[in-house]
């Protein structure tokens, strides 16, 4: 009884054992409600299941449809053309508004809650929002530039291709630059000034400390934002599901909306599920390069002599 004893007391005082135990709980609850749905996923895309009806397995067959299919070849240029161009820009503006958050400003505080505002309000009131801004008899902006005499006549920003992928990615970029900002923001606060008063000593200009100091302590903090991002916008769903539904002519259909509307709207759970999978490989590539990212940077963690 005392060797259990003393077995239970080491196991308990070696902090890996704890918490791998602590972990568990949460490692049942992720098994029971993401890698089902991911195994099921997986195999319903190499399925001709269709709703209402358990389907056979046909192998490749719908992923060698979805290879020829010129709507879905459009989606996955939709989607990676919207993550590319909106992850950018929200780093960028998230960038700029961090730099100018961390500066001594008066309201600062107040500043920092409204630049939370557009990331708290739910996405689908947000779209509802834009769907208005951008409605081709009622726009907002359409008013202003004609009451400016820039226009003659209301602009239709959700009935052109071009401009409705760009007015989608205006309302995803909205909604995502305070995640970006307001994480960087905690990242600047981490860097020790005394880095930015030796450099200062040494004759080095502001944009030069920016450079040489806070890009590279900022860089794990940069790789997490920056994976977070792109898979927040590589899934989008709910804001162009509810602004245009993909239209006009599918030109703002993601890989996700594509999915749902094949598999629930079009019954085809097979075909839908195989476009579902088709998007593990880009994720998987954003999380390698944030995994790398952060290795690179490793030695700020105290880790690089390990």
């Amino acid at each position: 009884m005392p060797s259990h004893q003393t077995a239970l007391s080491r196991a308990l005082d070696n902090r890996t054992f704890l918490g791998l135990l602590f972990m568990l709980p949460a490692a049942a609850i992720l098994l029971m409600f993401l890698t089902y749905p991911l195994g099921l996923g997986t195999w319903l895309g190499f399925t001709d299941t269709k709703i209402g009806r358990s389907g056979i397995w046909i192998g490749l067959e719908n992923y060698e449809f979805l290879w020829g299919d010129a709507v879905t070849r459009l989606a996955l240029f939709n989607t990676l053309f919207y993550t590319f161009v909106a992850s950018v820009i929200k780093f960028a503006l998230g960038l700029w508004l961090a730099l100018l958050l961390n500066k001594h400003l008066p309201f600062k505080a107040f500043f920092r809650a409204v630049v939370l505002l557009p990331f708290i309000v739910p996405t689908a009131l947000s779209a509802l929002a834009f769907w208005w801004i951008y409605d081709a008899q009622f726009s907002v902006i359409s008013w202003v530039l004609m009451r400016m005499g820039i226009i003659h006549q209301y602009i239709d920003f959700l009935g052109e291709p071009w401009l409705a992928r760009f007015s989608t990615i205006a309302a995803n970029i909205w909604r995502g630059v305070p995640f970006v900002a307001i994480t960087l923001l905690a990242g600047l606060q981490t860097i020790s000034p005394s880095y930015y008063e030796a450099a200062s000593l040494d004759g080095a200009s502001p944009w030069q400390q920016f450079r040489h100091v806070t890009l590279p302590m900022l860089t794990p903090i940069i790789a997490v934002v920056m994976t977070f991002s792109v898979l927040f916008t590589f899934t989008d769903f709910q804001l162009i599901y509810v602004l245009t539904r993909g239209g006009p002519l599918n030109a703002t259909h993601l890989m996700a909306t594509l999915s749902f509307q094949r598999a629930i709207s079009g019954g085809n759970l097979g075909e839908g599920a195989a476009i579902a999978t088709a998007m593990v490989p880009f994720l998987l590539a954003a999380i390698l390069i944030s995994y790398y990212g952060l290795q690179r940077r490793a030695w700020q963690q105290g880790s690089g002599d390990k």
